[in-house]
């Protein structure tokens, strides 16, 4: 049988296998899916293991993305912007295809939010791979400007100035953040810490939509935060994770899943 897997260290967290079984029940597909967790020093011996096998498919998470692009031997234009890769794929002539579905996913997620992108002004906080893989994404969506603001200005402003081509995008400090956004997601991994991203609380509005790419059962702190200073619209990174996920088996199976579906059940599911 056809096997999947998402690759990651630590990875017992994940929550992959339960929404590909659930993508593979839904759409008749005879697969297995599995958690494999990769030696920090020993990830390309660990995927050639598996390609070797049964292995037609795999995702791959913190902190192997940027490795994942090296393995790959051809390229999806979104994965050579963002240069990283999530998704890679066996195809039947031996080739090893690398994609990057994160900034598909978050854009589906914001969409079903009824969050408008064309003409926002939108705020990215952070600069890492998180980041770098949602830059072009969010870019064609036409938004009026995306700015990204990093703890080292120097990072965003690489960030910004590997996607200026791309749309109205520039890089910035925490501390001179200012005006206003019609949008605000937070890309660290401050939340898994409890902790919330240097900026000014002047900057969330009622209008503002906020959104965390970190989830749990509770509100992330940014989220909370966010709430408390008033915004009305405060979304998690579960919708995320499940369209990034809906992708990347479309791209192994052809079949392009439900994701509301399984995103109810997921929810579900984390909160009990």
């Amino acid at each position: 049988m056809d096997q999947y897997a998402v690759f990651g260290n630590p990875i017992k967290h994940s929550k992959s296998p339960f929404i590909h079984t659930l993508f593979a029940n839904q759409t008749a597909q005879q697969l297995i899916y599995s958690a494999i967790e990769a030696p920090i020093d020993d990830f390309e011996a660990t995927l050639n293991q598996f390609f070797a096998g049964e292995g037609k498919g795999c995702n791959i998470t913190v902190p192997f993305k940027e490795q994942a692009f090296q393995y790959a031997q051809q390229l999806t234009d979104r994965a050579t912007l963002a240069g990283a890769v999530n998704t890679l794929k066996l195809t039947d002539d031996g080739l090893i295809i690398g994609d990057n579905t994160d900034g598909a996913g978050l854009v589906l997620d914001l969409k079903n939010h009824h969050v408008d992108l064309k003409d926002a002004r939108i705020l990215l906080l952070g600069a890492g791979g998180a980041a770098r893989g949602v830059c072009g994404p969010l870019l064609a969506e036409l938004p009026k400007e995306l700015v990204i603001a990093n703890r080292t200005f120097s990072k965003a402003e690489i960030l910004a100035n590997r996607f200026n081509d791309l749309g109205n995008i520039k890089a910035c400090e925490f501390a001179d953040l200012n005006g206003e956004f019609d949008l605000i997601i937070n890309s660290t991994s401050a939340s898994l810490s409890g902790e919330v991203p240097p900026i000014s609380a002047i900057l969330i509005r009622p209008e503002t939509a906020i959104y965390d790419m970190m989830y749990s059962a509770q509100a992330t702190a940014f989220n909370d935060w966010a709430k408390k200073l008033g915004s009305r619209l405060v979304i998690d990174g579960l919708g995320m994770l499940v369209g990034q996920a809906a992708e990347s088996f479309a791209i192994w199976r052809g079949l392009k899943p439900s994701a509301s579906q399984v995103l109810t059940e997921l929810r579900h599911n984390l909160s009990n």
